[in-house]
């Protein structure tokens, strides 16, 4: 099936073609909700409300851009909609869990694998993954951040440095970081 046909079959509530969006889109956008839910039945959840909406809302897809794209944006939007909901980032974190150690960015695909960081994403107080997340991976402005989830834009810009900060913490103890690096930020702690 075509993307156009899917697409006009799942307006037409047509449950074949909704059925083919679905398994075409789903373990991508899991993959997405996992990284924002708790544990995996978050993410499912996260999932199945997601494409309720998508479902839904079909109709307004304009084809201005991907589908996928489309698709994505509602899903970070139900996934930033249940945190919300369920007051799960409302968690904060104190400024003395997060260490005065800078990620560097640029490092970071080249020295693991993107499965080792996103586990260790996770590992992020919920306020700080969910910033993360939408700054760095999903590429939304601190402004945005900041309309979406009903915070100040400096807030979002400090909780983005924290959890870079946190991140890499979280990578120089479980030893994923090699030595080089590991040194190097020892060195910069101790002058």
């Amino acid at each position: 099936m075509t993307e156009e046909t899917m697409l006009k079959g799942c307006i037409r509530n047509v449950a074949v073609a909704q059925q083919e969006l679905y398994y075409k889109y789903s373990p991508r956008m899991l993959s997405l909700c996992y990284r924002y839910g708790k544990n995996r039945e978050d993410a499912e959840d996260m999932l199945q409300e997601g494409f309720i909406k998508v479902f839904t809302q079909i109709k307004q897809f304009q084809n201005r851009g991907a589908l996928e794209g489309w698709i994505r944006k509602i899903i970070v939007h139900t996934c930033i909609n249940h945190l919300k909901k369920n007051k799960k980032f409302n968690e904060s974190v104190d400024l003395i869990h997060a260490s005065g150690v800078y990620i560097r960015e640029e490092a970071i695909p080249s020295i693991v694998q993107a499965k080792q960081v996103v586990e260790c994403i996770r590992l992020l107080p919920i306020g700080y993954r969910t910033v993360l997340n939408l700054y760095a991976i999903e590429g939304y402005s601190h402004r945005e951040i900041a309309e979406l989830l009903d915070i100040e834009e400096s807030t979002s810009r400090s909780q983005y440095t924290r959890a870079k900060a946190m991140l890499e913490d979280i990578l120089l103890k479980k030893n994923i970081l090699p030595e080089h690096v590991r040194n190097m930020e020892l060195m910069a702690m101790n002058p």
